[in-house]
């Protein structure tokens, strides 16, 4: 967990770095706090995936970017639970990159665990962003277009998630589903 911390502390520093921004400007692109990002930057606190999200929207780049380096087409890669954002109390998504992000295709795949009794709402990624999501085991129900949708294990949605949208679970169990987020190659 710790590598990852590190990884995370590290590529936030380096994207804010790229972009010339402060701490302000940081909170004001991610809507997440200076404090946070502070302690995010010196390693200090382990965020939320709810939180990397933002972060991650704020900079207009894809949610992996955080968990590992971004896959090469010459390299050969395979996952490990060292990328993983795990439960820290049982109202946390988990989310782990199956297959991180890879700029010449332009999708990341994600393995997101959504505890019993969650809904999560997320608010809108850039322009371009589509989700496909696959329920692995129970029922899931996605928001688009400010309905609900359920999905069973094996059923399958594709929504544009440049518009706010969520993720609920109102099962007794956790499901996990694989997402597959597609960004437009701008």
């Amino acid at each position: 967990m710790q590598d990852l911390i590190r990884h995370i502390a590290a590529t936030l520093q380096l994207l804010r770095k790229q972009r010339g921004w402060s701490l302000d400007k940081t909170a004001a692109a991610t809507g997440v706090s200076k404090a946070m990002l502070g302690q995010i930057e010196r390693g200090e606190s382990s965020p939320t995936v709810a939180t990397l999200w933002k972060i991650a929207t704020g900079f207009e780049t894809s949610f992996s970017t955080f968990l590992e380096p971004s896959v090469q087409l010459q390299d050969i890669w395979r996952t490990s639970d060292s990328s993983a954002v795990q439960h820290r109390n049982k109202h946390d998504i988990a989310a782990k990159a199956v297959i991180p992000f890879d700029p010449q295709f332009g999708f990341e795949l994600l393995l997101v665990t959504l505890p019993a009794g969650i809904e999560h709402l997320s608010a809108a990624h850039a322009d371009g962003v589509t989700e496909h999501v696959i329920p692995l085991d129970g029922t899931l129900e996605i928001m688009s277009d400010g309905q609900w949708h359920p999905l069973d294990a094996g059923d399958a949605m594709r929504f544009d998630a440049s518009r706010p949208h969520g993720y609920r679970n109102r099962s007794d169990q956790p499901v996990s589903f694989h997402n597959l987020i597609c960004y437009s190659a701008d």
